[in-house]
């Protein structure tokens, strides 16, 4: 008896031993849910430049390069990239062995068919990298040949901004004007489902192999430590705080500045926050009333930006009042134009109306209550046009449709959006005359005179004098600087909030 007792015990412990995952199981949760403020308009990176979107498809899709927390271009499905010396071709060396999710391998058509892919469809691509292509060298070399001598090709490509995501080429020959509608990639989590207004659900890439160095921003290792990633659709704040604090979420974004002392005191919650961006106000220089310069120049003169920064923030932790359309702490920080900031003269303002000969037609200002800080800032506007006699009217829609309303000149005169910091100038939506419609030519030479500099000194002259211009042009104004807030559970261990929640490498105690 007593032989068949030792006997059972030693199979019990055995058994236990080949099962390691029980343990972890009891342990921990199988999923991870996430309030998203808001509905992302697509889950094609090269088409949108979305925070929400790309959030979420950074957990499926990876690219050849990415960032390092330095900010650092660092390897991702690359191996390598040899540059010539003449900075006009780029060879990338890929790693062999990856998997797509529907299990056929990486190679350099498909690498070289996203590229191009990229080239095409990306705003930020079609404006920086024109006349470029990517050729399949053999099954593991890419090469990319480029009209000009540049050197930035490696800092647009590893910035989540522009995201030049891998796919298989045959997933992108099949991409329709909508864009690529079959989202197989090589991250850590394969996307399963998308239900429209209520939540998109991720689950763990079984065959993901991931790389042996160890995290670092976006770079390096990633594992998925739980089976099913779920983010819910919750635009309304009060809603994601709710369910953050009773449980129901594990992680939310995008929490309004005035939750945010109300959660650093709370229990069982653990608030994050990031160098952020720039608040940043569009004119429309195209269509309407604004097209006017002079117009433009009394906007500018009205605006009070202690008081829109406020509304939009609420803790001056949170918030600072700076002209930099660049990170003020950082190599690209500028004061030029800072004359022309924050003027907050009413009187200047009617003179200039009245100069522009402005006959009270209507000023639109496009919005979205998706995105907290953007509308109430759009409130204050409102606000402060009208108090000089400028008849303004807000129009908010949805995000998706704010995005769609956008393209259109016809539909706005003015937007404003949280815009993350870039790694260089050109890479700015400010510069882009796809994101608003800003054509002057003296921008596209400046960019130009930015990359064709051989030293950062010479460059960030270039950028000096190219901020300056901005506030002289008027087709954008930086409204001041934030920061990023998002909130997670105690129950949440290895999240990292660096430029976006990034969900690799977290999992959840029970």
């Amino acid at each position: 008896m007593n032989r068949l007792r030792t006997a059972m015990l030693m199979a019990l412990v055995a058994a236990l031993a080949a099962v390691p995952s029980a343990a972890w199981a009891a342990e921990y949760e199988t999923k991870l849910k996430v309030a998203l403020t808001a509905q992302p308009p697509t889950l094609d990176p090269p088409l949108t430049v979305s925070q929400a979107a790309l959030d979420v498809a950074q957990n499926f899709f990876e690219t050849l390069y990415t960032q390092d927390g330095n900010f650092k271009p660092t390897p991702m499905l690359a191996k390598s990239c040899e540059i010539s010396d003449d900075r006009r071709t780029y060879t990338f060396r890929l790693r062999e062995g990856v998997l797509f999710h529907n299990g056929k391998e990486m190679d350099a058509d498909d690498v070289a068919a996203s590229m191009n892919y990229w080239l095409e469809k990306s705003a930020r691509a079609r404006n920086l990298l024109s006349g470029s292509k990517f050729e399949a060298k053999d099954r593991y070399t890419v090469v990319l040949a480029l009209p000009n001598p540049t050197g930035d090709v490696l800092s647009l490509m590893s910035a989540q901004a522009n995201f030049p995501a891998i796919r298989p080429r045959d997933v992108i020959e099949r991409a329709t004007e909508k864009g690529v509608a079959e989202y197989v990639g090589t991250g850590p989590f394969v996307f399963e489902e998308w239900k429209p207004d209520q939540y998109i659900r991720l689950t763990r890439n079984p065959n993901y192999r991931a790389l042996d160095t160890e995290p670092s921003g976006f770079a390096g290792r990633r594992e998925a430590l739980v089976e099913e990633v779920r983010y819910h659709f919750v635009p309304d704040a009060a809603t994601r705080l709710a369910g953050l604090l009773s449980g129901e979420y594990d992680v939310a974004d995008d929490i309004p500045a005035e939750n945010y002392k109300e959660l650093k005191g709370a229990r069982n919650v653990v608030v994050h926050t990031d160098l952020g961006g720039t608040l940043t106000l569009f004119f429309n220089v195209r269509e309407g009333v604004l097209a006017d310069p002079k117009m433009r120049k009394a906007v500018n003169a009205v605006l009070n930006m202690d008081d829109i920064m406020l509304a939009s923030f609420a803790d001056k932790d949170l918030y600072a009042l700076d002209p930099n359309y660049m990170n003020p702490e950082g190599i690209w920080a500028s004061e030029a134009g800072k004359e022309r900031y924050n003027r907050n003269s009413p009187d200047e303002a009617r003179a200039l109306l009245k100069e522009a000969g402005y006959g009270g037609q209507e000023v639109h200002l496009l919005t979205t209550p998706d995105y907290d800080e953007m509308y109430k800032a759009t409130l204050v506007v409102q606000e402060q046009l009208r108090q000089v006699g400028i008849d303004a009217k807000v129009d908010a829609y949805d995000f998706p449709t704010f995005m769609e309303k956008k393209k259109d000149f016809r539909n706005w005169d003015l937007f404003i959006t949280s815009n993350a910091y870039q790694l260089t100038p050109q890479q700015l939506l400010a510069l882009n005359p796809e994101w608003a419609g800003a054509n002057d030519p003296r921008l596209k030479e400046g960019v130009e005179k930015i990359r064709a500099a051989g030293n950062h000194d010479d460059a960030k002259k270039a950028w000096d004098e190219l901020q300056g211009f901005l506030y002289d042009y008027l087709s954008s104004i930086a409204l001041g600087q934030y920061r990023e807030v998002a909130a997670v559970s105690d129950k949440v261990e290895g999240f990292v909030f660096w430029q976006a929640p990034i969900l690799w490498n977290t999992k959840v105690r029970k």
